[in-house]
Order: structure tokens, then C-alpha cells, then sequence
């Protein structure tokens, strides 16, 4: 189902799809809540003080402690990421692309997570779908700006053929691991990879397509 109202899809069959999802989750739920992505290090919280609005705000992840308010990120390659404090029943979703990553918004989430008394143990992470490295061949610049950042980053980097190819989800990884989050589940599908029958931007620009659908990784209290 494509989920994203950014795509070029006809609207009413876009968010018929995301009914659809929603009540896959539960029928007496809030709307989903969705954000326009925009490769950043911003985030929003939703208490229960938050006023909503009609135009949707621009940021990479929301956080929120309301129940039965669903959030999502929207993907076609980028790595989703949802988070979930079974103390405190804070939960997040964490849309990184290579720049939101670079740009530490996962650390960014986490940090503001602890300052409401989540606890780093008691915080399970999921990277959803998301490009393999295999499948993601990126400029030599890229590189250099990821170890100029930081030596170790050489190593989510692997050259063949003259070409290098670059692991997203292990350095999303690494991103969690380094705020000390332990409990995190992968999901290791290529978006990429035809078979695996999930929208990919990539493989959409390859085959030349106007337009790609978007993946929806959704979590709720």
C-alpha cells in the first residue's frame, strides 16, 4: 500500500490505504499522525498539550506519550526506526536517511527520551526495512564526510569495483548502540530488491519510473 500523500498517487486512494493500516492496528484509534520529512535532525513531541493542526509539520521523527495516537515514518530506502520505553510508555518514530543520521537525529530522540526518565535499558529499538549495503552505491564525497565526522565510520564503507557501497542500516545501528540502546531488533530486508515487493526510490530513478511509493512504519501506545 503506498502511504505517502507526498507521492504522486491520486490522494483519496492514498488515504484510503492509510485507513486501511490504521484500523489494521486498531479501529477506535486516532488518525495517523505523519510528518513532512524533509532529511533533518528535528523532531516533535505530542503530549497532551500538543494542538494539532491541518498542515502537516516539517521534521524526521515524533515522539509522543498518548495512547491510541498512532505515528509513522514514510520510507523508500531510508532507514525507519521505532522506539519504545515500556517504563515510562514513551514511544517514537525515527525517519534517517544518510543526512538525518549525519546529522545525529537518532541521539537527538534519545537524549530528549532520557530527559522524560525513559532508561536506556528499558528502550527496545526496531530498524525497519531500509537499502542494504549492497544495493547502495554512493560518491566518494559521501565517505569523506562520514570519516572526517568520525574515523570508525570507514568501516560501514566497502569498495568494489571502484565503487563504493554504503551500510545505512549498520551505521543506524551503531548510532543506537553508541546511546547505549541494547535491545534493538533488525528487520535485514533490502528495500532494493525487487522480490521483496517494497517501494524503493532507487530502484524506481533505475527503471526510469516518474514516481515511487512510499513504506509506512507505524507504531502506538
Amino acid at each position: 500500500l503506498n502511504c505517502g500523500l507526498g507521492s504522486e498517487d491520486k490522494k483519496d486512494k492514498v488515504k484510503e490505504n492509510l485507513r486501511i493500516v490504521k484500523d489494521k492496528l486498531s479501529k477506535k484509534s486516532k488518525d495517523i499522525f505523519l510528518i513532512h520529512q524533509i532529511h533533518s535532525n528535528k523532531f516533535i513531541f505530542i503530549d497532551k498539550n500538543f494542538k494539532f493542526k491541518n498542515k502537516r509539520i516539517k521534521a524526521d521523527a515524533i515522539i509522543t506519550n498518548q495512547v491510541k495516537l498512532p505515528i509513522a515514518v514514510l520510507t523508500a530506502d531510508c532507514v525507519p526506526i521505532l522506539l519504545y520505553d515500556n517504563k515510562k510508555n514513551i514511544i517514537a518514530a525515527i525517519h534517517a536517511g544518510w543526512k538525518g543520521a549525519f546529522k545525529e537525529i537518532i541521539k537527538k530522540v534519545i537524549s530528549f527520551m532520557l530527559s522524560k526518565g525513559c532508561e536506556n535499558n528499558s528502550i527496545t529499538a526496531a530498524i525497519g526495512p531500509c537499502i542494504r549495503q549492497k544495493s547502495y552505491n554512493v560518491g566518494y564525497d559521501l565517505r569523506k564526510k562520514f570519516i572526517k565526522k568520525d574515523k570508525k565510520n570507514k568501516i560501514f564503507f566497502k569498495k568494489k569495483k571502484n565503487i563504493f557501497y554504503f551500510d545505512l542500516p549498520n551505521f543506524v545501528k551503531s548510532q543506537l548502540k553508541s546511546n547505549k540502546i541494547t535491545n534493538i531488533d533488525t528487520i535485514n530486508i533490502d528495500t532494493f530488491d525487487k522480490k521483496n515487493n517494497f517501494f524503493s526510490a532507487r530502484q524506481s530513478l533505475r527503471l526510469k519510473h516518474d514516481d515511487y511509493g512510499r513504506n509506512i512504519s507505524i507504531i502506538m501506545i
